[in-house]
């Protein structure tokens, strides 16, 4: 890899017509890639070259090899680590320690996509060609269902001494739902959850920190009255009763609504917020008593052979569709404001997910099919003018290679219903 960035050779972008391309793909047997175009509704295509390689990339390549002259490659835990630079910092490579215990998760995916036998989007679309999907995605929920009800033996048998069960991840995890389905396994193990928010415990609005450009900081851990919610576990924990604190996000305060809470004998506190993992949160508690969950939306389903999915992605296309169900919220609104929650979650999240003693995948391998109609309609109303156009404009390409789905076979107590609507957990 030095040595090829070293003879800074160029790449070449070649486009063909869609026939060719299909042509073309069958006879280097690039079936993977041939499935991937066959539903393709441009009438071209573009690949690269590299001296007398090539191949099919999404997206645009850098002009050439010289280009690529920083970077890390560690080999781990039967895989590979490509480390390279941060946009924020383009000339180092960032000290990223190496999440292990992450990569179990991928691990995990990898044999559900075994499981449901559809290890690239050609056969992610076959299931819609064939009428599979109800099948699909019952299969796939169930196996959401199992791990969730594997963490709740775990915790059933970490009792009596795991009185808090953390549950932290990045924005559009589904931490809601799961903390919601995970109380219901808990409960079939014979543990009475009570559910507590952190968001509860925000501070006033006139007392939320700023940023370094003087913004409201609202992924800060500052933004959470530490005091309060420290207190407040000591005295459930200790057995008392405590007035539970609810937000007004419309105000902006936090208000008192008569809610009493009390942590009875078998009785466990279901703790979720994205500041949950970090040991500042709960100051005041004994490790001994907490146990800690790290949820995120991880794929390792690719495109084809060469073309990972990008898990930040999958996140993104969930926060717009929500944000514009439930808030109103424009997609360039959301596009917007996204670089400013992943700044956020490098700082306040990222840093202690290996500190988790369970970690739950909530992607669900068949979601974008279901996603697709939904989001396409608001990517397309960012026009050309408009600074987010390039960024919907990345996010319509990558998803003109799925076929749409319904959203019928969706269960309502599924993570999906989270964000596309229907939940039965909703307030």
């Amino acid at each position: 890899m030095r040595v090829l960035a070293e003879q800074d050779i160029k790449f070449e972008k070649v486009m063909i017509s869609i026939d060719k391309a299909r042509e073309k793909y069958l006879t280097n047997g690039w079936e993977d890639r041939y499935r991937v175009i066959e539903n393709r509704e441009k009438d071209y295509v573009t690949y690269y070259v590299l001296d007398d390689v090539e191949d099919y990339f999404y997206g645009y390549m850098v002009p050439s090899t010289g280009y690529l002259t920083l970077f890390g490659l560690e080999a781990d835990n039967g895989g590979l680590v490509l480390i390279l630079p941060k946009k924020e910092n383009p000339t180092a490579l960032p000290d990223v320690p190496i999440p292990r215990k992450l990569f179990n998760i991928f691990k995990e995916y990898g044999e559900w996509i075994n499981i449901l036998g559809v290890e690239d989007v050609g056969k992610l679309n076959d299931v819609i060609e064939n009428n599979r999907l109800k099948e699909f995605v019952l299969i796939a929920e169930a196996l959401h269902e199992k791990k969730i009800a594997i963490i709740a033996d775990m915790i059933k048998q970490c009792q009596p001494d795991k009185r808090l069960i953390m549950i932290a991840g990045p924005s559009s995890s589904g931490k809601t739902t799961f903390a919601q389905r995970l109380s219901i396994q808990l409960r079939v193990n014979g543990i009475q959850p009570l559910n507590i928010s952190v968001d509860d415990y925000f501070v006033d609005k006139t007392r939320t920190p700023l940023d370094e450009d003087g913004k409201p900081d609202y992924e800060s851990l500052e933004t959470v009255d530490l005091d309060l919610f420290n207190n407040d576990l000591n005295t459930l924990l200790a057995g008392g009763e405590i007035d539970l604190p609810t937000f007004n996000f419309v105000t902006g305060m936090r208000e008192y609504r008569g809610k009493k809470l009390k942590l009875e004998e078998g009785q466990v506190l279901v703790i979720e917020g994205i500041h949950a993992l970090n040991p500042k949160l709960t100051r005041d508690i004994r490790p001994e008593n907490k146990f800690n969950i790290y949820i995120s939306a991880i794929t390792s389903m690719r495109l084809d052979k060469h073309n990972r999915i990008p898990t930040t992605d999958l996140r993104l296309i969930r926060r717009i569709v929500r944000d514009f169900r439930y808030r109103g919220t424009s997609a360039a609104r959301t596009i917007d404001m996204w670089p400013s929650v992943r700044k956020g979650e490098e700082r306040n999240i990222f840093p202690f997910q290996e500190e988790a003693d369970a970690m739950f995948n909530s992607s669900l391998i068949y979601e974008l099919l279901i996603l697709k109609p939904l989001i396409m309609p608001l990517l397309q109303e960012i026009s050309s003018d408009m600074p987010q156009y390039s960024e919907a404009r990345r996010l319509i390409e990558f998803l003109s290679y799925f076929l749409s789905g319904p959203t019928d076979h969706v269960p309502a107590n599924s993570i999906l219903r989270e964000f596309i609507g229907g939940s039965v957990f909703a307030e």
